[in-house]
């Protein structure tokens, strides 16, 4: 039997798991905490909370690092979030968003129950067992981040290390196949799979004009 787990498997458990990180983008607790250092806006409270873990980086390298984000976006967050709060400020506030939100959500039952300990255990398990940092920047600064104490903190941030493992993996496959970060969102909405190109516009920061020049460019296959 193969020591790994076969791809439909994974599949279905990083969708599953996505959701228990992903929400942290969206949680008002962790917009508030943001916003109470100063931090203004969607783009910035993403950008500088997801990046917080590098350090105090510029544009260019979170437009790496993020590789699907129009340049313009970021460079509308950067390095304007660190002349309001430090990065280490900015990382923080996000963990106590981080907490309030899952505490909320969950309940405290929950967040207290055994079957949280176990599966933040599990999680951090996997997590631990990476073997490296090697060509997975936001992995690594995430990974250079304290675990904390509590259970589901410690699930939360485990969850962040695969989710930002698999997507510097991403990124690594599709410079492999050619696509730039603007093409690999075409192509994933084209699959009708996950968001509308509506949306990924609009998050992502793309013009109409830059999508259609992009889909044009993709379909005469330059």
């Amino acid at each position: 039997m193969s020591r790994y787990m076969d791809s439909a498997a994974a599949g279905r458990a990083a969708r599953a798991l996505e959701l228990l990180h992903s929400f942290t983008y969206f949680a008002p607790e962790v917009h508030s905490e943001l916003g109470e250092l100063g931090l203004k806006g969607t783009a910035m409270k993403y950008v500088a909370s997801r990046v917080a873990p590098m350090g105090t980086v510029g544009p260019g390298v979170a437009t790496a690092t993020f590789y699907n984000f129009a340049p313009r976006l970021i460079e509308s967050a950067l390095p304007a979030a660190w002349e309001i709060a430090a990065p280490s400020e900015v990382y923080a506030a996000r963990i106590r968003g981080v907490d309030a939100a899952m505490t909320r959500w969950l309940g405290a039952d929950v967040i207290a129950s055994p079957d949280m300990t176990e599966a933040a255990e599990l999680a951090a398990t996997v997590a631990r067992s990476i073997p490296g940092v090697d060509g997975r920047a936001l992995f690594a600064g995430h990974s250079d981040q304290s675990w904390p104490a509590a259970p589901h903190l410690i699930f939360w941030h485990a969850l962040t290390l695969l989710r930002e493992y698999r997507g510097d993996g991403h990124v690594a496959a599709l410079q492999g196949a050619g696509l730039t970060g603007l093409d690999a969102l075409i192509t994933h909405t084209a699959s009708g799979i996950g968001f509308s190109a509506e949306f990924v516009k609009a998050s992502r920061g793309w013009t109409a004009d830059e999508w259609d020049e992009a889909e044009t460019a993709l379909r005469a296959g330059d």
